[in-house]
């Protein structure tokens, strides 16, 4: 079986903007899943679900996006309706918790990280994106099993960042994993990075998951419970079932990375 991490970011990697409690942390998530298992049930299965509500049509396909989902903006307007909101909800809950995924979520506290590095200025996107590619071999090295990895596209330059930092990983190694380990697991040495247009199942369940996820790391850092509303409710299907862990079922440090 071959996998595919999806991955979503919440946040930014300006570290001028630390100082700022609503830009003091950037995010990555990687949701893992079988590509098989994308083609003949996870693709089908939301493709039915924004059919059902948006009416979404394989030449004009509807595509998720967490931000315009909450602010009911085209082409989810039905969701104005508080009857149609709750169905949907409720069903859309239910497709990520019967979805069989694995979460990954690395968070960096930008200012913490500038403050205890004066002067290593490593990027915070990269220092993540190292991070979170040493847990998803780590996870296919468990199975023997292999994969790949994919993004959504930021845009021309930040793409090529991005595709450069990626190849730099698999090439150098990181300090805590050896090159031969990424080489070995990784079916691809390069990053696909798609846009949001492209319609792909994967990158829609990592944008839909990627805030809550980024939410439930700060809760656990401030030793806090999460919030009842519906991103809270996708916080709790993440740590009941999805989030990666040990065998002892330890998530910190597995499932969920806090730096530095």
């Amino acid at each position: 079986m071959k996998y595919r991490l999806y991955i979503d970011e919440v946040g930014n990697s300006d570290m001028g903007a630390s100082e700022d409690p609503n830009h003091r942390h950037l995010s990555l998530t990687g949701v893992i899943l079988e590509l098989g298992y994308v083609e003949r049930r996870v693709h089908p299965d939301l493709e039915a679900l924004k059919r059902k509500y948006f009416g979404s049509h394989p030449d004009e396909p509807v595509v998720l996006h967490r931000k315009e989902l909450v602010n009911r903006r085209r082409p989810f307007e039905v969701l104005h309706d508080p009857s149609i909101r709750q169905e949907f909800d409720e069903e859309l809950l239910r497709f990520l918790r019967e979805t069989e995924y694995t979460v990954l979520t690395v968070v960096i506290d930008k200012l913490d990280h500038r403050e205890r590095y004066q002067v290593w200025r490593y990027d915070p996107y990269h220092y993540c994106l190292h991070v979170l590619m040493e847990r998803y071999v780590m996870w296919l090295r468990r199975r023997g099993a292999r994969g790949d990895a994919m993004a959504e596209s930021r845009g021309g330059k930040e793409d090529r960042r991005l595709k450069e930092s990626f190849e730099r990983i698999c090439r150098n190694g990181t300090d805590h994993m050896d090159s031969a380990q990424f080489s070995e697991t990784l079916t691809s040495l390069q990053l696909k990075v798609k846009p949001k247009a492209n319609n792909i199942a994967g990158l829609q369940i990592a944008d839909l998951v990627a805030h809550p996820s980024f939410k439930v790391a700060l809760a656990r850092q401030a030793g806090q419970g999460l919030p009842a509303n519906f991103g809270g409710q996708i916080g709790c299907i993440l740590l009941n079932s999805k989030y990666d862990r040990s065998r002892a079922g330890r998530i910190d440090g597995w499932g969920i990375k806090w730096l530095p």
